[in-house]
């Protein structure tokens, strides 16, 4: 198997990454009081020792009341926390890695009364509820400088690009769905006005990162709540959607897919990261089960591989040597085994750990 198309170089803007894997974002709820501790940065730098181009962390909350709804989610605003994640840094970068983060809003996902702010209620584009509230134009405001002061907190910290996170049906989401957004005012509307509130982010961090620190931005067409969901039925919807965003100062694309080899739209085998690329000429990243095989890959397919780890390796290859897209995100294989990326660059398949899901209850 040549495995070449994985471990070619990549740059953006001042990011130089020694192959195209990235380690996809994962949920983990291991930093009491949202604080990353000596065990987060462990855990981040084995991950760079077992060869992974770019890390990309686990959400981390920006500083409003409303956008965390636990209290071990790691937060990126609190003077503890930075200085947390400034350990993370330090670490990925002494084992030779690359690392971003991912700022997050969970928005109208995050349940009533909880989080380190339980009085605070969910708040997002309309209420969906007594105990919600809809998100007035200074609550706007005052969300996209939050976005920013994390962002120029991370340029501050030494981290080596931002990933805003705009997928699954989280707050930025939320403004992009036209099933979330029924607002009347600028910010709802056709698919345009529906990206304004996204554009305002990506201004904001653009120039909190300046112009030579990558932004990425991840969206998707599903949801946690409607894995049927679609932004856009067409490839020219699409565009109409992105094409804001990408003006806005967008460096890279991050779509995400729960399985990377299914083809976006008919008439074509282009996944959403290769018609991303091809519809706003940015690099971009495709994930979506990547060597995830056995009992405990949740969504087995008929047709994918089963028994070995290397679960439709050859596929993606394939794709990557055609250029559909420029990085792969690597999630649930990297829990199991934090060196896939080694492992799979030494030809050595037979030795890739499949994922389990009892790893998920401790940081390794």
């Amino acid at each position: 198997m040549d495995v070449t198309p994985l471990f070619r170089p990549f740059r953006c803007q001042r990011l130089e990454l020694p192959n195209r894997i990235v380690m996809a974002p994962m949920t983990r709820r291991c930093s009491p009081g949202g604080v990353p501790d000596a065990a987060v940065a462990r855990y981040y730098r084995r991950r760079a020792e077992g060869g992974v181009g770019l890390i990309i962390t686990e959400g981390t909350t920006v500083r409003r009341q409303a956008a965390s709804g636990h209290d071990a989610i790691p937060s990126f605003h609190a003077p503890a926390s930075l200085a947390g994640w400034a350990r993370v840094v330090a670490e990925v970068h002494a084992a030779g890695g690359r690392i971003a983060p991912q700022l997050w809003h969970q928005g109208l996902t995050r349940a009533a009364g909880t989080g380190p702010h339980p009085e605070a209620p969910p708040e997002g584009p309309v209420a969906v509820d007594d105990a919600s509230r809809s998100m007035s134009d200074a609550d706007i405001a005052d969300t996209v400088a939050a976005f920013a002061e994390a962002a120029a907190a991370a340029r501050r910290i030494g981290f080596d690009a931002v990933e805003l996170h705009g997928a699954h049906g989280y707050l930025i989401d939320q403004f992009l769905w036209a099933a979330t957004n029924t607002r009347r005012d600028a910010y709802g509307g056709d698919a345009t006005q529906r990206t304004r509130f996204a554009a305002e982010v990506v201004r904001a961090v653009r120039r909190a990162l300046g112009p030579d620190m990558p932004l990425i931005f991840r969206y998707s067409q599903w949801k946690l709540q409607d894995y049927g969901a679609r932004l856009a039925e067409t490839p020219a919807a699409l565009e109409r959607l992105l094409a804001p965003l990408t003006e806005a100062g967008v460096d890279i694309f991050h779509a995400s897919t729960r399985r990377f080899w299914e083809p976006e739209f008919p008439g074509s085998d282009l996944n959403l990261a290769g018609w991303t690329r091809k519809l706003t000429g940015r690099p971009t990243i495709s994930v979506g089960s990547v060597g995830l095989a056995g009992p405990d890959f949740m969504e087995q397919l008929r047709g994918a591989s089963t028994g070995a780890p290397v679960g439709r390796l050859e596929e993606l290859l394939r794709r990557m040597g055609a250029e559909e897209f420029d990085l792969i995100a690597v999630g649930r294989a990297l829990i199991s085994d934090p060196g896939w990326a080694n492992t799979v660059r030494a030809g050595r398949m037979e030795a890739l750990r499949p994922f389990e899901k009892a790893d998920l209850a401790a940081l390794d």
